[in-house]
């Protein structure tokens, strides 16, 4: 009898690994890539997108800026599993980076201004940020840009959203605040740039 029970719980195993093994990874794989809070996170922020574009309290310009952002995250969650783990470090980076995201989304939809809300639109700033989230992909993805580097300047590209959004808290972007913004993403571009063209000189002088 224990014999015939052994050979079930054998069979059970050995059904459960093929079943990981047909969608091409290992049970311990699939443990470590599993993200259920942030996944759940970004669906959150997604439907509260769209209730801000049904309220007015979110532009169709400011909605295409905010699912951008999401998409980065994405973006950065896929490359973080893309080795089979991700780390602990990692799922805090995309815990805060989706509570920022969901911050300013939640502003929007309580900001009684709803679309009125003009002095506070950059199209052209989000334009450059998503231009250079972009890069920074891409760079990765052709092995100009490693992990490290891109890490650095994902951080430094947070930081000018941070700014940004401190700045839009008040209901007004001023043109000093704007130009700190184009000021800071031009650097953040030219340091891209450069190691785009595997300039490895110019990048450590810096």
């Amino acid at each position: 009898m224990k014999s015939k029970s052994k050979s079930k719980l054998i069979a059970g195993s050995l059904l459960v690994s093929a079943l990981f093994a047909g969608i091409g990874m290992s049970p311990a794989i699939a443990q470590s890539t599993h993200t259920p809070a942030i996944d759940r996170a970004q669906q959150d922020i997604g439907a509260l997108i769209q209730q801000g574009l049904a309220s007015r309290h979110i532009s169709p310009s400011e909605a295409q800026y905010l699912y951008r952002r999401e998409r980065e995250i994405q973006i950065r969650e896929n490359r973080f599993k893309s080795d089979g783990s991700a780390s602990p470090q990692e799922r805090q980076q995309l815990r805060q980076d989706l509570d920022a995201l969901r911050a300013e989304v939640e502003f929007k939809l309580t900001d009684s201004r709803g679309t009125a809300q003009q002095p506070t639109n950059t199209p052209g700033i989000d334009n450059r940020e998503f231009r250079i989230a972009d890069r920074i992909e891409e760079g990765v993805r052709s092995g100009q840009i490693t992990h490290r580097e891109a890490r650095a300047l994902e951080r430094r590209q947070r930081e000018i959203e941070r700014h940004e959004a401190r700045f839009k808290s008040d209901g007004i972007v001023t043109q000093q605040e704007r130009r700190q913004l184009r000021n800071e993403l031009t650097a953040l571009r030219d340091d891209v740039e450069r190691m785009m063209r595997n300039d490895r000189r110019e990048r450590y002088s810096r």
